[in-house]
This record gives C-alpha cells, sequence and structure tokens, in this order.
C-alpha cells in the first residue's frame, strides 16, 4: 500500500461513517510518518483503522471497503475496521501520533502510530510477519535498538511479560544486525 491508497481509505472511511477523526494502527500506520518507505513496509494490502470518537463504526468501515469488498477489488487495498483494543499500545502512543490530513482525506484526520509504538505493538503481537516487520525496521534505521528497549517499561505489561518482551526484542536485534532474510 502506497501512502496514496491509505489517504484514499481515511477519505472513504470519513464518507462512510460520517466521522471525521481515525486512528490508523498496523503496519500502515508507517505511512504517517515516513510517506514513502522502502517496498518491505509497504507489501501489506490492508490499512487497520477505526473512527477515534465512534470505534463501534468500524463495522461500517469493514462491511463497506474491507477485505473482498467491491472497493478491495476495484483498487487492490481494502480497510480493516478495528477497534481501540486491537494493538496493545505504550504509555503516551497518543502525544506521539504521526497526523495525515490534506486535500486527499477531504480534511478528514488520521493519527497513525508513531513508529515506536507500532514497534512495540508488533514486538507484543509476536506474529511472524510482526516478527519480520520490526527486523526490517531495525534493519533501515528507523528504530534503535536502545529506543526499543527503554519502551519495554512503558507497556501495560506484567513483569513476567516485560521480561519476555525485552528478552525478543534482543533477539530480533541481532537478526537485524546479522542481515536477516527477512529484510
Amino acid at each position: 500500500m502506497r501512502r496514496e491508497d491509505l489517504e484514499h481509505i481515511i477519505r472513504a472511511s470519513g464518507e462512510i461513517t460520517g466521522e471525521y477523526e481515525f486512528v490508523i494502527v498496523g503496519s500502515q500506520s508507517l505511512l504517517g510518518g515516513h510517506p514513502y518507505p522502502p517496498a518491505v513496509f509497504t507489501a501489506s494490502a490492508e490499512a487497520d483503522i477505526y473512527p477515534l470518537n465512534a470505534p463501534a463504526k468500524a463495522d461500517e468501515i469493514d462491511g463497506a471497503i474491507g477485505e473482498g469488498s467491491r472497493f478491495h477489488e476495484m483498487n487492490g487495498y481494502y480497510a480493516q475496521g478495528v477497534g481501540p483494543d486491537t494493538a496493545v499500545l505504550s504509555e503516551g502512543w497518543i502525544r506521539r501520533v504521526e497526523r495525515i490530513q490534506n486535500d486527499n482525506t477531504n480534511g478528514r484526520i488520521a493519527y497513525c502510530l508513531g513508529t515506536i509504538d507500532l514497534f512495540m505493538a508488533k514486538a507484543v503481537a509476536n506474529r511472524d510477519k510482526d516478527r519480520d516487520f520490526d527486523v526490517a525496521l531495525l534493519a533501515h534505521g528507523f528504530i534503535q535498538a536502545d529506543e526499543a528497549i527503554a519502551m519495554v517499561d512503558k507497556m501495560p505489561l506484567d513483569i513476567a511479560a516485560k521480561g519476555r518482551l525485552r528478552v525478543r526484542i534482543n533477539r530480533w536485534i541481532k537478526l537485524a544486525k546479522a542481515g536477516s532474510p527477512s529484510v
């Protein structure tokens, strides 16, 4: 997905829901602060989105422009209507969002996760695709190792889960330094 595609999804989400502000979580939130990243970061065809002030309307987005919809068939990308609990986010994440608002969004605003918050949410989710994405963020210099380790303490997790998260991130740092095949 390209930045212009994400802007189209924001615009369409506004038209569908009548809402003005949206939150983008998931990998495509990177496009907020980095509109034209390397191709490894634009492979996904979906953007995870919800209306900031009416999260329940995410179902309307999913139904109208979600996977398998006419919108998806016509454009090759789609919106996944999600909720505020979809991603585990660090304390203060809302102060680090990257804002998208322009003519292509019809003035609608999307708050995209800051890169460190995206990294941490994916580290907590810990799926294979999340590992590959986070290792690529490290390898391409979008995230610094010490920044990632420092953020572990700001995650809403218990002590044991924070310990596992720290170990996971250190393992991913080593993969990035070794030039993992996923990057």
